[in-house]
């Protein structure tokens, strides 16, 4: 079964647990798809790889970051970044989202 936003379509998102200012999700992306571009005003992203390989991708040269199963790695909020399995493959990730109010700015590839 696919799990819809507003904003994409992956394969699952599990809700961990959700306050007013933290998040905690398992989300898997299949093959093919992807989190696209966008931001955070004011929270961080923080995941990490439970199955990949996977790719979190900010704006700026050399900055895609591989993860492998147990690499974790933080996106600061106002920093444009996108997520997907590496060439395109599966991958599940633990992400937690905080600390404060969230939002999900999309941007343009």
């Amino acid at each position: 079964m696919s799990h819809s936003s507003k904003w994409y379509t992956i394969e699952d998102r599990q809700l961990i647990a959700e306050t007013a200012d933290l998040r905690v999700q398992i989300l898997t992306v299949a093959e093919g798809q992807e989190i696209p571009w966008h931001h955070h005003s004011a929270v961080t992203d923080s995941f990490t790889c439970l199955e990949g390989p996977m790719v979190v991708r900010t704006r700026g040269a050399g900055a895609d970051r591989e993860l492998q199963p147990g690499d974790s790695y933080a996106v600061p909020p106002m920093t444009a970044h996108q997520v997907a399995g590496k060439n395109g493959g599966r991958c599940r990730f633990v992400i937690v989202q905080g600390v404060g109010t969230y939002d999900y700015v999309p941007l343009d590839d």
